[in-house]
This record gives structure tokens, sequence and C-alpha cells, in this order.
């Protein structure tokens, strides 16, 4: 058997623990990631949306959008000049650093599925 290796110093690792506390803090709810991947593939009005993350309540998808606001994650245009008014969300520029967070986790989850019912 091989032995352990060590990842990380001490530093390193209360480093990277509160760095990762960070991260989860904004993206860690049950569907903050959902919602972003929606919102990052295309879908930017709150019913379009509450469709595609299927099983989420308007109220909680509400609190999700003004979450990511709050997090320079997405922008809440208000079309005025339509009737019915339009509200759409869209994606900024920093959202698009999340990209390679999303693809490593869908990569994981992939293997992970693979070897668990393997």
């Amino acid at each position: 058997m091989e032995e352990e290796k060590i990842l990380y110093s001490q530093p390193q690792c209360s480093t990277h623990l509160s760095a990762t506390e960070d991260a989860l803090y904004v993206l860690g709810g049950r569907w903050t990631l959902r919602v972003m991947i929606a919102i990052l593939g295309g879908h930017n009005r709150f019913n379009e949306l509450q469709r595609t993350v299927e099983g989420i309540s308007a109220r909680v998808l509400s609190n999700e959008l003004k979450k990511l606001e709050m997090n320079h994650l997405l922008e809440r245009r208000v079309l005025a000049d339509q009737t019915p008014v339009l509200v759409e969300y869209i994606p900024t520029e920093y959202s698009q650093s999340l990209r390679d967070v999303i693809a490593a986790l869908a990569d994981w989850g992939r293997k992970h599925k693979k070897k668990i019912t393997a």
C-alpha cells in the first residue's frame, strides 16, 4: 500500500479551507449552482428559470436571484418599454469565472456516478 501524501502544508491548508468556505458561502446552497447553470445556459426570465430548475419554488428562486445579483454574478434588467414589463436576469462578465468550476464539478460528478454504479 502506498504511503499517503500530504497535499498541503499547515498554512496552505488553512488558506485553502478559508477560500473554500468563502466560495461555499456564495455557491453552497441547494439551488444556487443550478440557477447559475440555467442562467449561463441562456435562460433569462423568471418563469423560464423556474421551469428549467425543476422543483424550485418561486419564493426560493426569487431569493437565489437576489443573492446572485448581490454577489455580482447576474444583473437584473427591467424592460419597462414593453407591455407587460419584462424582467431578465443576465449573467455578468464576472459570472464567466464560474464556467471552469461548474465544468470541473460536472466532470467529477460524471466520474463519481460511474464509479459508484459500476
